[in-house]
């Protein structure tokens, strides 16, 4: 008996640990709804929603551990507590705010107003706008650098990305991309720039040195047109050895590594692949896909799409609470 209950107990065991490793929440914006969706990480499934401000789309979790929403159409942000959640405040962020970013200290919110062409820094604390930094047409990704001392913007008309000193709000640099730039991501060592274009099927890839653009990695998805294949989302692991960009309509995730500066392997998920979240553990990426109202859950070793779990209209952005 003794024998036969010790493999038992140790498969009790491992379940439990596997269990453990997926403890937490998926919080997804929605477009459509004013409302974000919440997927229980250990089950994949809905386990309720949380009504925010008018077209929520941007979000991420702040340095205190808080929900921090972009709504356009209210233009504003929403914070909310996970833990209760509940509302805690509304920020201003100026009209028709896109995205953002917040700067190291957690005091500086750096927003993208696209109607204004213009980048607003706006105090977390206040809400007061401190600057405004016009830049090119329809600015969209923000990105603040480690140190706090540059925010990156992308343009989607310009096919610019802005490179501004945030001490001084102004533009230094402005580094011409692929056509209509979206996101960016920084390596974890903190020399490159990547940035997706959404109309070039490509990746830009820039020092953050002296800000020449070092390289360009092109897509490409059999059984897809060249034009469909819109790349947008953008994360890398934190060792910087992989990264993981959502190819929109081509409706697949590129896996990519990132030193040999090459694609691995193309995933299959839902309708416009939008934006991709990786979990603390690296075991599963969550894709939002915009037109098919789903998330895909992949299984980051196998490359495999494990669930699609239906979310609000027209899912925007992700994060997880673990």
């Amino acid at each position: 008996m003794l024998s036969s209950a010790r493999p038992l107990a140790a498969l009790v065991l491992m379940l439990a640990a596997a269990g453990a490793s997926a403890q937490g929440t998926a919080y997804v914006s929605s477009e459509k709804d004013s409302a974000l969706t919440l997927i229980d990480l250990a089950t994949l499934a809905v386990k309720g929603t949380i009504a925010t401000c008018k077209r929520a789309r941007h979000v991420q979790l702040t340095a205190d551990r808080k929900l921090m929403v972009a709504c356009t159409d209210s233009n504003q942000a929403d914070v909310i507590d996970p833990a209760s959640g509940k509302s805690l405040r509304r920020i201003p962020l100026g009209d028709e705010p896109e995205a953002f970013d917040v700067s190291p200290d957690g005091k500086t919110i750096y927003v993208s107003n696209e109607d204004a062409a213009e980048v607003s820094f706006v105090d977390a604390a206040s809400g007061r706008k401190l600057q405004s930094v016009k830049v090119g047409q329809e600015p969209e990704g923000v990105k603040v650098s480690a140190d706090g001392k540059t925010v990156y913007v992308t343009s989607e008309a310009a096919s610019l990305v802005h490179v501004i000193d945030t001490a001084s709000a102004k533009v230094v640099k402005n580094i011409p991309v692929g056509k209509r730039p979206r996101r960016m991501a920084i390596t974890p060592d903190g020399k490159e720039l990547w940035v997706t274009n959404e109309l070039d099927a490509s990746v830009t890839i820039v020092s953050t040195a002296d800000h020449a653009v070092l390289g360009t990695l092109k897509f490409e998805v059999k059984g897809a047109r060249r034009e469909d294949i819109t790349p947008v989302g953008i994360q890398m692991t934190p060792d910087g050895k992989r990264a993981f960009v959502a190819l929109g309509r081509a409706n697949h995730v590129a896996f990519v590594d990132v030193p040999g500066r090459k694609v691995t392997q193309l995933v299959l998920v839902g309708k416009r692949a939008w934006n991709v979240t990786l979990d603390k553990a690296g075991a599963r990426l969550y894709v939002v896909n915009g037109l098919s109202d789903d998330v895909t859950v992949v299984d980051v070793a196998a490359a495999k799409a494990l669930k699609s779990i239906p979310v609000g209209r027209v899912p925007y952005g992700l994060v997880i609470v673990e």
